[in-house]
């Protein structure tokens, strides 16, 4: 068996420790030698549906048992795993499953509709609903009627174990190829980071697709033989119980996240004392959030913390040492990861000097998917270059002071404007587009969009919020639609986002 095989992990705890709880939803437990034996027979099912090793299969579905299920069954015959955001439009869903190959999609019947957008670009593939199956496709339960599972698949450190689509900074999501050799990394660096041992338990209840509730919890967890109970969907006050009644010692949020825990009418009086580690990503978290978290969460070591899809996440962590003396900062970064800034000719800066975040280490992924030029551009001088903008301090912690260019975070989530201003172009009435966030008292920040319209061409506001609507996710879809008579730019022509986020600073009555 290979030493990097994610399902070998699985296997390793349901031999040592076959009785004890890996997963728990509902109230219901799921030992590790259940979960290895579902896992093997499902990948006996996945091979009757002709599935291999280096063929792709995307997961569709909400957060339950059988995502984390089918993520070993595929591991362990050696197949690709690309779990898709199911807060997309068709459109987008569509071209991720295209773009990716996908040979099977696995869905559920609440989200047939959104996976049915893949069929037309993707006729060839195999359907298999967890939950009642619509017609022609094969029921999730069936493929555990397959017999045992088969051996698990001595895959290479530099073999892809999932794609990740990312919507970084183009008009279209890429691809990153997440290895085993990086996963691997990555769960050894946590470990080692928060002292994860078997006897904690995460709570998984910000969405798997995401890497936050993925990776900086569930896999690092289940790395250490530990238990994670996983909600479908976040409902903050059923989290709250949950942090208070159940025993969970660490969990992923995201900003908004935290921000529906603190605002719930429900928290005033509540033990949470137990709680001992907060992982905190996805945006910038305000200095006030965090001294509030402080106050509520009393015996847990927030730890705000920089990462990338790219990376697995989680790349630095602030120190509970230094949770009040550094505060603002993301930290230092965690085991086999390296962190420089760089000045735009790609050279390293002094401390304190703005400049690009650059990373390096075995966690770091493979590349993008199908897309050798983008990949070129990220490694240029042998590190990632992430694009945020940052700094050093003298002892060594990193401040995040600006995100991508060009990227909006709503909610945790990504929003690449060129990708927003792509689908607004191909409405007939616009014809320049341009998009950026607008600070949000829920969701950290929202699209808003300036448009300027053909000569003689008339479209309203909701008329473009709708064209948007059918084509985009509706959390990356404009909350305003400003339309103007010109884009600022600069004498090369190039719009000058930097102008508009000043007007919209000025329109919220932000300093």
């Amino acid at each position: 068996m290979s030493p990097y095989n994610l399902a070998g992990v699985l296997a390793h705890h349901a031999d040592r420790f076959p009785d004890r709880p890996c997963l728990v939803w509902e109230g219901e437990s799921i030992t590790y030698a259940e979960l290895d034996r579902r896992a093997g027979r499902t990948a006996a099912g996945l091979r009757c549906l002709d599935v291999r090793r280096g063929d792709v299969v995307a997961v569709l579905v909400y957060n339950c048992p059988e995502f984390v299920e089918v993520m070993f069954a595929l591991s362990r015959i050696g197949a690709i795993f690309v779990p898709i955001n199911w807060r997309l439009a068709g459109e987008e869903v569509a071209y991720i499953a295209t773009h990716a190959g996908a040979k099977l999609v696995v869905s559920e019947p609440e989200l047939a509709a959104l996976a049915a957008a893949i069929r037309p670009r993707v006729p060839e593939a195999r359907f298999v609903s967890v939950g009642v199956a619509p017609a022609g496709w094969t029921p999730f339960a069936a493929l555990r009627d397959a017999g045992d599972g088969p051996p698990i698949e001595a895959v290479e450190g530099d073999d892809i174990h999932r794609l990740m689509y990312t919507s970084g900074t183009t008009a279209r999501p890429k691809g990153a190829m997440i290895t085993y050799a990086n996963l691997y990394w990555k769960n050894i660096a946590h470990v080692v980071e928060f002292g994860i041992t078997g006897r904690d338990k995460g709570l998984a209840c910000g969405p798997l697709y995401h890497v936050g509730a993925l990776d900086l919890t569930t896999t690092t967890v289940i790395y250490a033989g530990g238990t994670v109970e996983v909600h479908r969907k976040f409902e903050p006050g059923r989290v709250l119980d949950t942090l208070e009644r159940h025993g969970i010692s660490n969990v992923w949020l995201a900003p908004a996240m935290v921000n529906q825990l603190l605002a719930h009418p429900s928290l005033e009086g509540r033990d949470l004392s137990g709680l001992r580690l907060i992982i905190d990503g996805g945006e910038k978290m305000p200095l006030p959030l965090i001294e509030r978290i402080l106050r509520v969460f009393p015996n847990a070591w927030f730890a705000d913390a920089y990462g990338l899809t790219e990376t697995v996440s989680g790349d630095t962590f602030l120190d509970k040492r230094k949770s009040v003396a550094k505060i603002g900062s993301v930290g230092k970064p965690c085991l086999h990861v390296e962190v420089a800034i760089w000045d735009e000719t790609d050279r390293p800066v002094p401390a304190g000097t703005l400049g690009e975040v650059v990373l390096r280490g075995p966690k770091v992924f493979k590349g993008y998917w199908k897309d050798p030029e983008a990949t070129a551009a990220a490694f240029r001088g042998g590190w990632f270059h992430t694009g945020d903008i940052g700094y050093l301090d003298a002892d060594g912690f990193l401040y995040i002071v600006d995100r991508k260019k060009d990227m909006i975070v709503s909610g945790g989530e990504n929003i690449a404007s060129p990708e927003v201003e792509r689908v607004l172009y191909e409405h007939p009435a616009v014809l320049e587009a341009a998009v950026v966030g607008r600070p949000d008292p829920r969701w950290g920040e929202v699209p808003l969009a300036f448009v300027v319209l053909r000569e003689g061409a008339k479209a309203t506001e909701e008329e473009l919020r709708q064209f948007c609507l059918e084509r985009l996710a509706k959390f990356k879809v404009p909350r305003d639609v400003r339309v103007i008579d010109t884009l600022p730019r600069n004498p090369s022509g190039k719009v000058l986002k930097r102008v508009l986020r000043e007007e919209v600073r000025g329109l919220t009555g932000e300093a």
